[in-house]
């Protein structure tokens, strides 16, 4: 414990941020670092809790508390090989995670919990400053070969782990640079890509091979995977976004949001594309969904320069605040305001879009809406939804950008080659305990798994696979597991 006092003397403080009105004037990171004065402040305020729960929170299992006394030490060595310990890619999650471990974080009962997600990207970034992030695949190979499909964080994560095994891992990407989803999802002034690309050339020189503009299924047959390897994990991510199929749908101007950013992270980096340009400048924007693929969009439509932003939800407002439904440690569905809110959005709760109204030349011109309401269960969570009579109404709108969530994997191609099974969501059936599906030396790991999640999931999923393949693969496996008192007493 750095300061056994340290919660009774600091309050939780955040790295400041460029004002919203400059921000939006470019694509960059626009959060600040703390002074070496602060981030002492901020990690004194971990408790080393008896029963630390924000453990439990992280679904990697962070070693937090032992991390946070290492930074309080500025041991920074230290603080390094205990978060690298659990986690293969903090400065990823330090900068996009939504921080389940700070809901489970015990001084949160009755005070703001610890910054752990700030502490976190602070050490990852002393420790490329100090040179302490080196290749750890070892000298000595063990001859077995590992295809990795998809480049996302749980590709990134299994790759990472099985050449730390001494496997030959190839990773094949259809994209024309890996990184996923953290490439072409997330906008840049939430996670730069060189942030990306400073984590692949740490994992080349581990002796990762990255094959990109190359599609399992297309490019290269399924089949001519499992011939050619000994192991295949499959992790393509969840990439079949959920439409909206009411009338009008047809309509120009309305498009998925991953199309929409997928774009700008294109021109951002200056990569050409094909399709024609998606923008949202001069434009009345409405985005549908109320997730943090909505709020990118919000974001990426105010640089852009869109007229008006309007945020629809169907769902009502959520509480500002725990309710009695959901106690401490469980992650709270409180109400959420983004950066990319603060920027300028109006937000809509409790609204049904019924159709999309179009002009004579087909565009997109507005929306008609109704307001609803919820009818609840004995626990307070929305079962039925209803029309509000007389609600009925228009909203002048040329853009609208989906982004509801995603269904399930692609089917076409490499999934439907491999005859792997999919289990009722048409995810692809594999075993948490295992993550091995019905075809030999075939395993599954992520969202294409478990279905669309949080980045800090995925990475779980993607180290949790790779020691299933190691131990395959070996018989047994070298690769820490998920249990964090088991892991730091490895590591130390």
């Amino acid at each position: 414990m750095g300061k056994p006092t340290g919660f009774k003397e600091y309050n939780r403080e955040l790295p400041e941020k460029v004002a919203p009105a400059e921000r939006v004037k470019n694509y960059n990171e626009f959060e600040g670092l703390y002074s070496e004065e602060k981030l002492n402040e901020q990690s004194a305020r971990c408790m080393n809790c008896g029963i630390p729960f924000c453990h439990s929170g992280c679904p990697l299992g962070n070693i937090i508390p032992e991390f946070n006394d290492a930074v309080y030490r500025k041991n920074w060595e230290e603080a390094y090989k205990i978060l690298a310990s659990t986690n293969n890619f903090p400065e990823f999650t330090g900068r996009i995670c939504p921080a389940p471990c700070e809901s489970a974080c015990v001084l949160g009962i009755n005070k703001p919990p610890v910054a752990i997600e700030e502490i976190e990207k602070h050490i990852i970034e002393i420790a490329y400053e100090k040179n302490l992030v080196k290749p750890t695949a070892p000298l000595i190979k063990t001859g077995k070969k590992v295809a990795v499909v998809g480049s996302g964080p749980a590709g990134l994560a299994a790759a990472a782990q099985l050449a730390k095994a001494g496997h030959a891992v190839t990773v094949f990407e259809r994209d024309d640079k890996p990184g996923g989803l953290l490439r072409y999802g997330i906008p840049d002034f939430k996670l730069e890509k060189w942030v990306v690309e400073r984590r692949v050339q740490v994992m080349e020189e581990d002796g990762v091979v990255f094959k990109c503009n190359t599609e399992v299924g297309k490019d290269i047959q399924a089949d001519e995977l499992t011939r050619n390897h000994d192991a295949i994990v499959l992790a393509g991510g969840s990439t079949i976004p959920r439409n909206l199929p009411i009338p009008g749908r047809e309509l120009k101007g309305i498009h998925f949001a991953m199309d929409f950013l997928k774009q700008q992270n294109k021109r951002v980096s200056n990569i050409g594309f094909d399709a024609e340009d998606i923008l949202a400048t001069g434009k009345d924007v409405v985005v549908i969904g109320g997730g943090d693929t909505g709020s990118d969009c919000v974001g990426t439509s105010n640089r852009q320069g869109a007229k008006s932003i309007r945020q629809f939800e169907v769902m009502m407002q959520p509480p500002a605040q725990r309710t009695q439904h959901m106690p401490w440690p469980t992650y709270p569905m409180v109400l959420k305001t983004t950066s990319s809110h603060e920027e300028g959005c109006d937000r809509y709760w409790g609204i049904n879009t019924k159709e999309f109204l179009g002009d004579d030349k087909g565009n997109l011109r507005a929306l008609k809406v109704t307001d609803v309401s919820w009818e609840l269960d004995v626990m307070g969570r929305p079962i039925k939804f209803n029309e509000v009579e007389g609600s009925e109404r228009e909203i002048e709108c040329q853009r609208v950008f989906l982004a509801m969530g995603f269904l399930h994997p692609q089917h076409e191609g490499m999934i439907n080659n491999l005859n792997v099974h999919l289990d009722e969501r048409k995810n692809v059936k594999a075993k948490e305990g295992n993550y091995r599906t019905n075809v030999s030396k075939v395993f599954a790991a992520g969202d294409m798994r478990r279905g669309q999640s949080l980045v800090v999931w995925a990475i779980s999923e993607g180290r949790e696979c790779a020691r299933k393949v190691d131990e395959f693969l070996m018989g047994h496996s070298i690769l820490e597991s998920k249990d964090a008192v088991n892991q730091f007493e490895q590591v130390f």
